[in-house]
Formats: structure tokens, C-alpha cells, sequence
């Protein structure tokens, strides 16, 4: 898997996914993770990629032609190291669908995701009509770039790419991934502050360390996101 993020901070995007898994996955070959700056591919003297928008209004917007210049170039190079693949582009965008493990699911099935980060206003309408599959939020509120959305991205898409986590495990049986939320988790010491660890907990009866974990999650589940359920029994009667 080829991630290629295209922005106007790309040292912002390499150290955040430059450290723990995410870096380690690339440094193993895993995933590859690109960062590109698009006041690189500007044809202005100053490298300016903004401008104003017609018709008014506050702020600055980012230019088309610096983005299509990124991406032609980021697309090419990908297509070298890559051959034939399969691509997805996305824009990291409040007016996107807001993203889910579900989403992340379907793009851990491309060869490579491209992400564009906007900044400022926004981008030209006629970029994103030009070259982008999809738009993607990560929530219902407005950042400054879109730069911490991609790494989130790339960071979710990443953990379900082989070679990532150490087993499948690990990421199909966490909060959200199974349509519920995870059971509580304990380690040392036993007792912390006249809390002990739940008894069952070390049983060693692993049959009721299961049951107990299923139901604390339901639990957890109704009390803090029964939207979950809502959406898991929809779900099922579908599939019936």
C-alpha cells in the first residue's frame, strides 16, 4: 500500500507518521507513506498557491493549477513504482462523509491512496471536481489544514494492511472494529489504589473471561454508544 499526501506542510505529515507503527511499517515495507509540498509544483515566481475568491469573501482559497501540477507529477511516480494499480483520491474535507472503520475496510483495498490536505479556505471547486473520488471528514467541526485528517487516515487505512500489526487479531476484535465497543482492560499491579482486577480476570477459566468480556462490552456499549447497536441490528436484519 502506497499513501501519497499532498500539502503545504509535508514535514508535518512525515514526523507524525514517521514514529511507533506507522513508522515502523515503513521502514519493514509494509506501507509506503509520501509526502509531497505542493508549492513545489507552482509555477509562480514566489511559489504562491493561493488566491482570492471570486465573488468575495474572507480568506484565501488554494489555487487549481499548483494541485493539478502535485498530482500529475505524484500520480506518475506512483504509477512507476507501482504498474498497474488501483487508486483511490481523496480531499480531507468538513464537507465530506465522516469516517468510519467501515470506510477505512474499503480503502485498505486499493494499491494507493492519494490525499489531498486543503489549508485556508478551502480549494478551487474545479480541482476537486477534476481529480478527486471522494471527500472525507473526520468529524463535525473545522480544523486549520487538513493535514492532521490525512495522518489520521492513513493511520487507520494502515493498521488493516498485512504486515502492519503483528495478527489480524489485534485489530478485529478492538472498539468499533466489531460493532461494539472493547471490554475494560487491566495489567499490573492487582490493586491500584483499593481497586483490584476483576476476579474472573485471573480464573484462568478462559471460557468465562470470554462471556464476561462480551457482556461488559454490550454494557459499555448501551451506556456509551448505542448508536452502535442501533446500527449492528440494522445491519443484521440485512443480512437475514
Amino acid at each position: 500500500m502506497r499513501f501519497d499526501i499532498m500539502t503545504l506542510f509535508p514535514e508535518l505529515v512525515t514526523t507524525v507518521l514517521g514514529e511507533s507503527i506507522i513508522g515502523r511499517a515503513q521502514k519493514s515495507g509494509a506501507v509506503t507513506v509520501k509526502a509531497h509540498n505542493i508549492r513545489d509544483y507552482s509555477e509562480d515566481r514566489h511559489r504562491r498557491v493561493d488566491d482570492t475568491p471570486y465573488g468575495g469573501g474572507m480568506g484565501m482559497l488554494m489555487a487549481a493549477p499548483p494541485i493539478y501540477n502535485c498530482f500529475t507529477a505524484v500520480t506518475k511516480e506512483a504509477d512507476e513504482a507501482l504498474g498497474e494499480c488501483r487508486r483511490r483520491v481523496i480531499f480531507m474535507s468538513p464537507k465530506g462523509k465522516v469516517l468510519t472503520q467501515e470506510t477505512a475496510k474499503r480503502l485498505s483495498e486499493y494499491d494507493n491512496i492519494v490525499i489531498l490536505c486543503g489549508h485556508y479556505e478551502g480549494v478551487d471547486q474545479r480541482i476537486i471536481d477534476e481529480i478527486v473520488d471522494e471527500e472525507i471528514s473526520i468529524g463535525d467541526y473545522v480544523l486549520t489544514g487538513g493535514e492532521i485528517p490525512a495522518c489520521i487516515l492513513t493511520d487507520c487505512i494502515s493498521r488493516l494492511i498485512p504486515g502492519v500489526l503483528s495478527a489480524k487479531e489485534c485489530y478485529e476484535s478492538e472498539s468499533i472494529a466489531c460493532g461494539m465497543l472493547e471490554y475494560p482492560q487491566y495489567t499490573r499491579p492487582f490493586e491500584f489504589r483499593g481497586v483490584t482486577v476483576p476476579d474472573v480476570l485471573i480464573s484462568g477459566n478462559h471460557a468465562n473471561i470470554d462471556k464476561w468480556r462480551a457482556e461488559k462490552a454490550l454494557e459499555l456499549t448501551k451506556k456509551l454508544r448505542p448508536d452502535l447497536l442501533t446500527k449492528k441490528d440494522e445491519e443484521d436484519k440485512n443480512k437475514n
